[in-house]
């Protein structure tokens, strides 16, 4: 039997088999770069958080809170940008349009769920064009209202307010931090679940309305609890309940709506990191494990709880589930309620 003659590539045939390779729109997957050594050598600049939502505002924050860790544990410097408006789907959009491969966002669940459901002309699709990193926190949202001003007497307990409240009607205003956020999805449920009628007054983001409301411009709102907490403490503010089922971690004091009367009503928000879709896997799983370990760290935990958040710190799995179970919810609050954009 004759021995096989191995075969040997010249220079010449290796560039006749690209060349072929490449007529036909093929990429040979040795003529690649290893993708074990982009992930390696990622991020070769700057890195972009990309912020929804004001300075002083939650998500900005949390935003700004991560960045320092962040930036330590990927060598590159992290820097916050915000891009207001739209209820955070601004910000969204740049971040899911981005190409340079070193732009994150810090979303709020509005954006990573129900941005196309609520507005079909809505320029990206969350489910389709954002990456999961990471849940970094979750929480209830408090029905806040002013110390005094409208509806509200010395002495009145949580129950007697929502009492006053179902009797003022549409003499009231609420305010959320767009159309669509949670909180503005939140409130049109409560309206059906308390019995109700407040009227939507959008603002940019949450240290508006605290501004709003402290100038009796509106009545009521759901709030972040570190945000409410401060001006509560202050004597500004009121808490009447919070949006869990039970007594929340992060906002121990404040009664549940269920124990003032409001059944069967639950709502978390929750904020995230996020990437283009186009990030490669390895890439995106690298930074979800920097994330986790970064806010489920004691002092970085601890911070996050000063914030209001209890802290998950999730694989992109987990944050994908979350997105799917939020996604249905929240759509059958925009569908039941008949929620749409002006």
């Amino acid at each position: 039997m004759t021995a096989r003659t191995p075969t040997v590539f010249s220079r010449r045939h290796l560039a006749q088999a690209l060349g072929a390779a490449l007529a036909l729109g093929l990429t040979p997957s040795w003529a690649t770069p290893s993708s074990t050594a982009s992930t390696a050598t990622w991020p070769t600049q700057t890195v972009r958080l990309v912020v929804g939502f004001p300075a002083g505002s939650s998500p900005d924050l949390t935003a700004r809170a991560l960045a320092e860790p962040l930036s330590k544990a990927l060598g590159q410097s992290v820097i916050v940008e915000n891009k207001v408006g739209a209820g955070g789907n601004i910000a969204a959009d740049f971040v899911a349009k981005s190409t340079d491969g070193h732009t994150l966002g810090l979303m709020i669940n509005g954006n990573m769920t129900i941005a196309r459901i609520l507005n079909p002309k809505v320029p990206y699709d969350p489910l389709k064009d954002l990456a999961p990193i990471s849940l970094i926190g979750k929480a209830p949202l408090v029905l806040t209202v002013p110390a005094s001003g409208p509806g509200v007497a010395p002495g009145q307990t949580a129950a007697e307010w929502l009492s006053q409240a179902q009797k003022a009607g549409d003499k009231l205003s609420y305010a959320s931090p767009g159309v669509g956020t949670v909180a503005h999805l939140g409130m049109e449920l409560l309206k059906t679940k308390a019995g109700i009628a407040p009227v939507h007054v959008p603002y940019p983001g949450n240290p508006q309305i605290i501004t709003a409301m402290l100038g009796g411009q509106v009545q009521l709102a759901l709030l972040p609890p570190a945000l409410s907490a401060a001006q509560v403490r202050g004597g500004k503010l009121r808490a009447i309940g919070a949006s869990s089922t039970g007594r929340s971690p992060v906002a121990a004091e404040v009664p549940s709506l269920s124990e003032i009367g409001v059944k069967d009503y639950q709502l978390e928000i929750w904020n995230a990191v996020a990437a283009p879709a186009s990030m490669p896997a390895a890439v995106a799983s690298k930074l979800s494990a920097m994330v986790s370990d970064i806010v489920r760290a004691p002092e970085m935990r601890a911070r996050l709880f000063q914030q209001g958040w209890q802290v998950v710190g999730s694989s992109p799995e987990g944050l994908r589930n979350r997105i799917q179970s939020d996604t249905k919810a929240l759509g059958d609050i925009i569908r039941n309620q008949k929620i749409e954009v002006n």
